[in-house]
């Protein structure tokens, strides 16, 4: 009975997750809008923070341009392994201080699943909206 209703409950957060990894990219750069003070994501220009072009894939910490200006917390998690994947990126978005603690942005992130879906689809897309 247990093992039915775990493979239940995974079958539908699956279902759940699939739902938002889809994403809008158009709506995502709206949506990112509030990230370009500090982020650029059509070129790999650094600002306060590192360029997010090919974030998706990259482990943390690790954009050659901003090493020596990555926290120590950011680098740690890249060294043990964090790679930014939809999931990762998906809780980072929505708390950035939970899933790296210690990390340097000061963005409390974003509270709408939609809202992170889309971002995450707009940090895919090539070529951007």
């Amino acid at each position: 009975m247990f093992r039915a209703a775990s493979s239940a409950a995974a079958f539908l957060l699956a279902g759940v997750l699939a739902a938002h990894a889809g994403g809008d990219p158009a709506l995502g750069k709206r949506v990112f809008n509030r990230c370009m003070a500090c982020h650029e994501a059509a070129s790999d220009r650094d600002k306060v923070g590192p360029h997010l072009m090919g974030v998706v894939g990259r482990a943390a910490g690790s954009a050659e341009s901003f090493l020596g200006h990555y926290s120590e917390a950011m680098k740690s998690a890249g060294a043990a392994g964090l790679v930014w994947d939809e999931a990762n990126l998906a809780e980072y978005l929505k708390a950035p201080r939970q899933k790296v603690p210690g990390n340097k942005m000061a963005f409390a992130g974003l509270s709408n699943d939609d809202d992170i879906a889309n971002v995450i689809a707009y940090l895919k897309a090539e070529p951007k909206p």
